[in-house]
Parts: C-alpha cells; structure tokens; sequence
C-alpha cells in the first residue's frame, strides 16, 4: 500500500490498489462480493462503502480497511481525557476507549512532520492532541534528528 493521506481517504481508490497489488482475478472477486465487474468499478470509484461492503473486502484481500478510518480518528479527532469521568459514570452498552492507541505508521508520520520542518512540536502536541511527554518519548525511542 502506498502512504496514505489519513485527511483525505477515498477508500475504493485503495481496495483498487489492493486488489491490483493481491492479483485477485476480477471473477473471483465478483463471487466472493457477489456482484458484477460494473458494480467493482463502482466500488472502486466511490470514496466511501458501507460496512458490510469493506468487511468483505478486508476479508477477500486481508487487509484491515477499518483500521485507516481509526487511524484518521486518533489524528484529527482523538479520545479526549476530560471528560472522561463523566463518560465512566455514564450507562452505555458501547465500549468505552481510555487511551488513543498509536500505531507505528501514525508515529512514524508525525515524527517525518517534524523533521522535515512541515510542524513544531508544540503544533503537533496542538494538533493533534498527543500529551507532550508522549510525543518526546517517541523522539527519544525512535531517535528523531533535530534540524
């Protein structure tokens, strides 16, 4: 998969490129997604699909395309902590998430923003609401190089 731009996803421009990368026989996706060579093209053309639809396409391809959306949630409109108590004393039956999980390629991504000079860290921090001691852990762990 190429880099993605988590600010601007057009999701059936990335299965097509799974699908191109898989070498997936367009007949065997049409059985598996049970619909026609017209309605893939469709698919991949659309920028978004329903659930359904990109469960079975993670599932055909092997390849977790929810997982670009939760990467794009924990960047641009992450878990935020204050209101957390209250969210705790709250009765709902959905899960409750206490902490933004950060995947390498998210890490990755932020620390290539600073040291190209695109962001400061303080516009990081800002940004994208990652607690100042998280972002200098990363520094020190991944060895970032100061310009």
């Amino acid at each position: 998969m190429p880099k993605i731009n988590l600010n601007d996803i057009h999701l059936g421009k990335l299965i097509h490129q799974a699908v191109i990368e898989s070498k997936f026989e367009t007949s065997r996706i049409c059985n598996f997604l049970n619909c026609s060579e017209v309605d893939i093209k469709h698919m991949y053309e659309a920028r978004g699909l329903d659930t359904e639809t990109v469960l079975r396409w993670s599932k055909l391809l092997e390849y977790d395309f929810f997982r670009i959306y939760s990467q794009h949630l924990i960047l641009y409109a992450p878990q935020g902590n204050k209101n957390y108590k209250n969210l705790k004393e709250k009765k709902s039956q959905l899960p409750l998430f206490r902490k933004n999980i950060y995947t390498k390629e998210i890490i990755e991504f932020i620390l290539e923003r600073i040291s190209k000079g695109e962001m400061t860290k303080l516009q990081v921090i800002n940004e994208y609401k990652i607690p100042k001691t998280t972002l200098y852990k990363w520094i020190e762990k991944y060895g970032l190089i100061e310009k």
